[in-house]
């Protein structure tokens, strides 16, 4: 499961620029990373995992600004197109990829 979060906050003021940076800082430590500027993606081993990080985040979500949450499967994740550009990442974001124990 992928979890993409996009987000639109102000910036606007020396505040809002803070609780900028520390929304950053939270998404970043519950394991998101960059897609886009205002879009980042988690991986999840299953829905409950997604959805527990989703609690932290919405716990902690500033007053300010848009925030929106969805969740896809690896497969659907896998089949996204790039028009321009590509997806600069050291994550492998295909649907072939394992975990050998």
């Amino acid at each position: 499961m992928r979890a993409i979060l996009f987000f639109d906050l102000p910036v606007e003021t020396f505040s809002q620029q803070k609780t900028y940076r520390q929304f950053i800082k939270l998404i970043k430590t519950n394991g998101f990373y960059m897609l886009q500027k205002s879009v980042y993606i988690k991986l999840g081993i299953d829905i409950q995992s997604i959805n527990s990080v989703i609690e932290k985040i919405k716990k902690q979500c500033p007053s300010e600004g848009a925030i929106s949450i969805l969740t896809i499967t690896e497969k659907q994740f896998a089949h996204m197109q790039f028009l321009v550009g590509e997806n600069k990442t050291d994550v492998i974001n295909s649907d072939e990829r394992y975990i050998e124990l």
